[in-house]
């Protein structure tokens, strides 16, 4: 969209949700650029709610085949294998993704990621990243971190049942309505490399279990030198001793990391279409809040567990010292 005002045809399209959150909200969709890497079920699901939603245009990355188990849970990769031989994950749903919305510009990037230039995530307004390793995670955010401009970056990943949301808005400023009046707010958010490394004996004592236990497989991945999900039950006496040691260090009990929970995130390397649905759909909800510059934002993760059906948010953030 080259213009500043919304055309008849876009009016139309969006009629329904610009009564929830009005033209201007809708103007500045339409002129926001996404960049997306990881295309498993999770980001299938989000990618489908920002182009319905409208967005200027969505970039995808990932040069992997498509095989079984991204067929399981991606939506977006039709079953018939003629369709797909020989093309990448990005490409097949990009194609997908083009069917939902026309007026979406959807491509696709080819090239790893963590070779990218700074001035090239630039170009957009949110990087969203999926199957990383810690290291691709954190070079990622930096590059965004260091843009003169706000780039709001997120994280997203989904072990089985279970997933989380990761958020950085840099300093960001967004208005929300209380009562019968607008009121202008600003929150801080820290870098995903600072986040996890807030000591964790600095947190709240309640903070989710979960957080504790995506940090060790996480860092046990690292370790290995292994691909995200690359892991069986195979591995739970090496990630029990990283937990030991983990928990040692920070001053924790292994309790706050049950077992229990460390196996079924080993063993989940597999994604679950409703938990991808509910996790994508926040995800969504939170990259249309952050480019519109309405509502509170999630700061700074988001938890999710089907087992017990309950959506956790955590600041996990550095302490502020106590003037």
């Amino acid at each position: 969209m080259n213009g500043e005002e919304l055309t008849e045809q876009e009016t139309a399209l969006y009629d329904r949700q610009i009564r929830v959150w009005g033209a201007d909200a809708q103007r500045r969709l339409s002129k926001s650029h996404i960049l997306v890497y990881g295309m498993k079920g999770t980001v299938a699901e989000f990618c489908k709610n920002i182009v319905l939603a409208g967005v200027g245009s969505v970039t995808l990355v990932d040069d992997r085949e498509v095989t079984e188990e991204a067929l399981s849970a991606n939506f977006l990769i039709l079953p018939d294998e003629n369709l797909y031989h020989g093309k990448t994950l990005a490409e097949v749903c990009c194609n997908s993704l083009k069917e939902f919305n026309p007026m979406v510009h959807v491509s696709v990037e080819k090239g790893d990621i963590s070779t990218f230039g700074v001035e090239f995530f630039g170009k957009f307004d949110a990087v969203v990243v999926s199957c990383c390793s810690l290291a691709k995670k954190k070079l990622i955010n930096q590059k965004c971190q260091k843009l003169p401009k706000r780039v709001a970056f997120y994280t997203v990943d989904c072990r089985g049942c279970c997933g989380e949301i990761f958020v950085d808005l840099k300093d960001y400023k967004y208005s929300k309505k209380k009562l019968e009046e607008t009121v202008e707010c600003q929150l801080e958010f820290p870098s995903f490399e600072d986040t996890i490394s807030v000591p964790w004996k600095a947190l709240p004592k309640r903070v989710s279990k979960l957080y504790f236990a995506m940090r060790v497989i996480e860092q046990f991945e690292d370790a290995e030198g292994r691909n995200p999900g690359e892991t069986s039950i195979a591995d739970l006496p090496g990630v029990l001793k990283l937990r030991k040691e983990l928990c040692e260090t920070n001053s924790v009990n292994e309790s706050q990391i049950p077992d229990a929970l460390l196996e079924r995130l080993l063993i989940g390397t597999s994604e679950y279409p409703p938990v991808c649905a509910i996790i994508g759909g926040i995800l969504g909800q939170e990259v249309i809040k952050a480019i519109s510059g309405k509502g509170d934002p999630l700061k700074n993760f988001f938890f999710f567990d089907a087992m017990d059906g309950k959506g956790l948010i955590e600041d996990i953030s550095e302490p502020k010292p106590v003037s």
